[in-house]
């Protein structure tokens, strides 16, 4: 029977992937960042299909059925080895850790900012394809559209603390993932991540914006600004959530056991 690696070994790990993730190329970057995007929407129009179809006989309990078919997109995600927003802050932020170097918050920045850009552009151009008439049951259009216009009339604070929650949901797959040693681990804890992450639902700024982009292909009751006030609020949400809570508690926590062998 394997042990479970301790929390050293889990950072160890991240580490090495966290340098990994910083050397990619520009074009490396944006096009993993890219594939990353269209990837998940499989899960947002997954998620659109089932609850569309399930709702009008079981009500409210198709959110749980649309919620299980979601996970199906993280796990294409992993699988994949692509480049999500949130999913990609504890890694390089370890290596940053393990380093002392404060020269790579600039390569970080990158990262992040070429991640997040990409993954909306492949998102949006995908759901564009979904969206023409004929691609997806009229129940999916209109379960899509309640979706969004559920999202966009939240108050901000209530996006954001739902994204603080999100960042944090995700960022934990990544530091799960490094304590994963098989495919069949990492495939269960992506579904099961997505599954939670939907079922919340629980905001993440590229998922959310998606849903949201999708209201607005699709005619609901969207505000012209909404789009960009979501994607802001939920981007800072998943950086304090993804940040603040998981990835500088498990690098203290760390720091901490090194100050304790010492």
């Amino acid at each position: 029977m394997s042990v479970a690696p301790d929390p050293a070994e889990i950072f160890d790990r991240a580490v090495d992937e966290g340098q990994r993730r910083l050397e990619q190329s520009l074009l490396e970057l944006a096009a993993t960042s890219f594939i990353a995007g269209f990837t998940i929407v499989f899960g947002i129009v997954a998620l659109g299909v089932v609850d569309g179809l399930v709702e009008p006989q079981f009500g409210e309990a198709a959110h749980v059925a649309g919620a299980l078919t979601f996970g199906v997109g993280m796990v294409f995600l992993v699988i994949g080895r692509t480049e999500l927003f949130n999913e990609n802050f504890f890694d390089p932020v370890a290596a940053a850790a393990a380093r002392d170097g404060t020269w790579l918050l600039v390569p970080i920045g990158r990262l992040w900012a070429v991640t997040l850009v990409f993954n909306l552009v492949g998102g949006f151009l995908f759901a564009v394809v979904f969206a023409v008439d004929g691609v997806l049951p009229p129940e999916s259009a209109h379960a899509l559209s309640g979706t969004a216009e559920g999202i966009v009339n939240r108050p901000a604070r209530g996006i954001f603390a739902s994204a603080i929650v999100g960042g944090a949901l995700v960022s934990l797959l990544s530091f799960l993932l490094a304590a994963a040693d098989s495919v069949g681990s990492r495939l269960a804890l992506a579904y099961l991540v997505g599954f939670l992450l939907a079922l919340g639902p629980f905001d993440h700024v590229v998922v959310t914006a998606i849903h949201v982009f999708f209201g607005y292909l699709f005619d609901a009751a969207i505000g012209s600004g909404a789009l960009g006030e979501t994607i802001a609020v939920s981007a800072a949400g998943n950086v304090v959530g993804g940040i603040g809570l998981v990835t500088f508690a498990h690098v203290a926590q760390v720091r901490g056991a090194d100050g304790r062998d010492d």
